[in-house]
């Protein structure tokens, strides 16, 4: 008997340590050997993606902008509240686990009826007066887990947690670039804004030069109304500015979780300050760099171990439940001797025909199982995609505004002799305001290059997964 008892306990855990259903495996996904860029990229350990936030930008301002909405963002306080939501997820399902054990007790006070329908003659009971008590703890409460089922639960509840904190991490990595995005667009449109106040005063001086010239008689009416024509130009242009400044610190506020207001600002436009390279490191890191990427396989992970899970349910379910207590009329002897009283109860629980539902729900784990699969291939490209899309940007617009700020400088030169030559009498004014307003074009343009190239530093950090670190 010894030995069959041996026997039998080490069969049984044998039993337990198996699980149903696949294992996960990760996935064998091609990537790159570099990212696509215009000029070929030589492969570096070093990426960008590895800063940390405030090592990319370098705005005090900026930086407070982003410690407060890594607080009171309402996205992110989301994302926090659905990660302490699957922690509690995964507690309370490991917990099946494991023996569940509670007592229980309970103490009743009758009085018999002597001239009731049934009524009791004194000699059969004496006093009417009677107390009944019970008392028990619940020694057991277990399903005995042969087949997997609850740890591949588990499994699925551990990787459930980790999508959470793989989304909340990514959450973050949006807030950084979103907030940047929108603080070095603000300081761009106040650069604008200033451009535009500038040339309208010099616009207006201008205008005050033809309106001598046309009262001494040397300018006509018709150089009048384009000098006004170039002011009016000038002018109306800020109130659109002020309009994209006041929405855009409505959306940063927006971002912070604050009510609308105005946002204080740090270092001039032309000052913002970025590393001066932009390395984007080995394609294959960016696996485990981005979050939304470790998310995406934790999902895969669920949705893997919930096959084992559908599988399971083929077979018996084993649970053992057994209690210990008293009953007597007697508190004082009501867990002493005759009055004590327990119970152990194993049962098995095997599905004979279900219509197919077991198999049916196995097909609807494996069909989930495929879909989170193609989003996470779906997702690893869609990031090597936005990192090349970055790159690409990244040095097509500095090409760009290298050659727009030598267009700017020439329409300086060009705009300051065509003004000196028409208030010496040589040249006409039609050539002095063609300059000019080639001049304020080309430094509107030249600023919302700029801006394109910081947003592509931006991006370029968002998309190799910097940001939550």
């Amino acid at each position: 008997m010894r030995y069959r008892l041996i026997f039998a306990a080490s069969a049984l855990a044998i039993l337990a340590g198996c699980a149903v259903g696949p294992d996960y495996q990760r996935p064998m996904i091609s990537t790159p050997a570099a990212f696509r860029a215009p000029q070929p990229l030589a492969p570096e350990e070093k990426s960008l993606g590895d800063l940390k936030w405030f090592e990319v930008f370098k705005d005090e301002k900026l930086q407070d902008l982003i410690r407060t909405a890594m607080i009171q963002n309402y996205d992110l306080r989301t994302a926090v509240a659905n990660v302490e939501a699957a922690r509690a997820n995964l507690g309370i399902t490991r917990s099946n686990q494991y023996p569940n054990f509670d007592a229980s007790g309970n103490v009743q006070f009758n009085r018999l009826s002597r001239d009731g329908s049934l009524p009791l003659p004194a000699s059969f009971v004496p006093f009417q007066n009677r107390t009944w008590g019970q008392g028990a703890l619940n020694l057991l409460s277990f399903e005995v887990d042969i087949w997997g089922r609850l740890r591949r639960a588990t499994e699925a509840s551990r990787a459930n947690l980790l999508n959470a904190e793989g989304t909340r991490q990514a959450v973050m990595t949006t807030l950084v670039g979103d907030v940047s995005s929108a603080y070095l667009t603000l300081r761009e449109l106040d650069h604008e804004l200033d451009i535009s106040k500038r040339t309208l005063d010099t616009r207006q001086e201008s205008l005050r030069l033809i309106q001598q010239r046309q009262g001494g008689g040397v300018a006509t009416l018709l150089d009048l109304r384009q000098g006004e024509q170039l002011v009016y130009t000038a002018s109306e242009t800020i109130p659109g500015l002020q309009q994209q400044i006041e929405q855009t610190e409505n959306q940063i506020t927006l971002l912070l979780g604050q009510n609308p207001g105005g946002i204080v600002r740090g270092r001039n436009f032309t000052d913002q300050e970025f590393p001066p390279d932009v390395p984007a490191g080995m394609p294959s890191a960016l696996l485990t760099r981005r979050p939304d990427i470790r998310a995406a396989e934790a999902n895969l992970i669920a949705a893997n171990a919930n096959i084992g899970v559908a599988k399971a349910a083929y077979f018996p379910q084993i649970s053992l439940s057994g209690f210990l207590g008293g009953q007597s009329t007697q508190l004082s002897t009501l867990f002493s001797g005759p009055h004590s009283a327990w119970s152990f109860v194993p049962q098995v629980t095997q599905p004979i025909f279900t219509a197919g539902r077991l198999k049916s729900t196995v097909k609807l784990a494996e069909a989930q199982q495929q879909a989170a699969l193609v989003a996470y291939e779906k997702t690893i490209q869609t990031a090597f995609t936005e990192t090349s899309n970055a790159l690409i940007a990244h040095q097509r617009l500095r090409e760009s505004r290298t050659q727009q700020e030598s267009l700017v400088t020439a329409l300086q030169d060009r705009t300051r002799l065509a003004y000196v030559r028409y208030r010496g009498g040589v040249d006409t004014q039609l050539n002095a305001l063609d300059a000019d307003r080639d001049l304020f074009q080309a430094e509107l343009t030249l600023s919302q290059i700029r801006l394109n190239e910081m947003l592509s530093v931006v991006q370029l950090y968002k998309a190799l997964g910097g940001g939550w670190q």
